[in-house]
């Protein structure tokens, strides 16, 4: 018993082969067609669809010319394989997939080949359309000066459109020619699934490949979602290696465990809430402004303001200590000017001042005390 026949599958639900029979219309998806065939029914001129590495862009681009009908549009696919392509490669290229089978070497009797071309199918009421997969690829002045030429080839209206299908890179090649970027008539985005669309993701291609019942648990899609990032590409590898797993094991439900153990192997990780980390830096931040202060030493800003305040004295407190620190200073002038007179003054009447002044000196101290 193999794979497919121990799950009772007609053929593999999630192989990474361009199979259009697995389309999956997301909503997002839907929106996209619609737009980008707007733009080649009524001849924009350049439409862009930018997306992430594993999003969708190429089987989007193959359904997209699976729709064209053959009566209303000459319509071609060009996948851009490698970045060193030259603008005449490209040129012959286009020339040929727009049906002409010989074309000139030169490239002024190319050029008006492919007007030639264009005309003919304008007048059989036929509408070019060329769409350019892996367009991040063309990374060139001279191949984006190219397609603006070809831009410019107009009768009552566009007698060419092109149709970009690229990584985000291809916006900021699209400005190595600025005019062209300004011909951009349609621009949309193909973003990563969110839990509801991964879970109808997986599902349909189930369905499609004979699937009769649900083999991954409710929480096995929390993991394969987060785990994959809703990148379809990822859903699929997940998917098609825990299935196997599963195979080997004999275990037709796919559990959470199973898929976390596949999506380690894999290497892939759940990538964590930016907030936690925000709030990780923030501690160690506050650490050094504590220590460029050390000449607060431990002291809490409670216990500095409580010294500030015990500092500050009352403008009443402070005439009242003057006042008191005169009469201090009168008292031990008088006091030291019989010290200092000569011993023939009897010591019996110089003592007796001097209890006097220690007692008023006391009672002033009390007083202060007091207050």
């Amino acid at each position: 018993m193999d794979y497919l026949e121990f799950y009772g599958l007609e053929e593999e639900p999630f192989s990474q082969a361009q199979n259009l029979k697995f389309y999956f219309n997301s909503a997002q998806h839907s929106r996209a067609m619609l737009r980008l065939m707007y733009a080649v029914d009524t001849m924009k001129g350049l439409a862009v669809l930018l997306g992430e590495i594993g999003t969708g862009k190429t089987i989007l681009a193959r359904r997209m010319l699976d729709n064209l009908p053959e009566a209303e549009y000459e319509s071609a696919l060009l996948v851009i394989i490698h970045s060193q392509i030259t603008a005449d490669w490209l040129l012959t290229r286009i020339t040929r997939q727009l049906g002409i089978e010989d074309p000139a070497p030169e490239k002024l009797k190319l050029l008006n080949q492919l007007y030639n071309r264009l005309i003919e199918l304008h007048d059989k009421g036929k509408k070019a359309v060329v769409l350019v997969d892996e367009a991040q690829m063309l990374r060139s002045k001279d191949i984006m000066e190219e397609f603006r030429g070809l831009l410019n080839l107009e009768m009552d209206g566009k007698l060419i459109t092109f149709v970009f299908f690229g990584l985000p890179d291809l916006e900021e090649h699209l400005h190595l020619d600025e005019p062209l970027a300004q011909r951009i008539a349609i621009k949309c985005r193909l973003e990563s699934f969110n839990r509801e669309s991964a879970e109808g993701y997986i599902n349909h291609r189930l369905r499609l490949a004979g699937a009769k019942a649900q083999f991954f648990g409710p929480k096995a899609m929390d993991l394969v979602h987060l785990y994959s990032r809703g990148i379809p590409r990822l859903i699929n590898t997940i998917c098609d290696n825990s299935l196997f797993e599963g195979y080997l094991l004999k275990q037709k439900n796919i559990d959470e465990n199973l898929v976390k153990v596949i999506a380690t192997d894999l290497g892939l990780t759940v990538k964590r809430p930016e907030k936690k980390e925000a709030r990780l830096k923030v501690a160690p931040a506050a650490a050094p402004a504590e220590e460029s202060e050390p000449e607060v030493g431990d002291s809490t800003e409670a216990e500095l303001e409580s010294a500030i305040n015990n500092a500050v004295v009352s403008e009443k407190d402070a005439e009242e200590t003057e006042e008191f620190d005169n009469m201090l200073s009168n008292i031990i002038e008088s006091k030291e000017k019989p010290a200092a007179a000569k011993p023939e003054k009897k010591p019996a009447p110089a003592q007796q001042p001097a209890k006097s002044e220690q007692s008023e000196i006391d009672q002033m101290l009390d007083n202060l005390d007091e207050k």
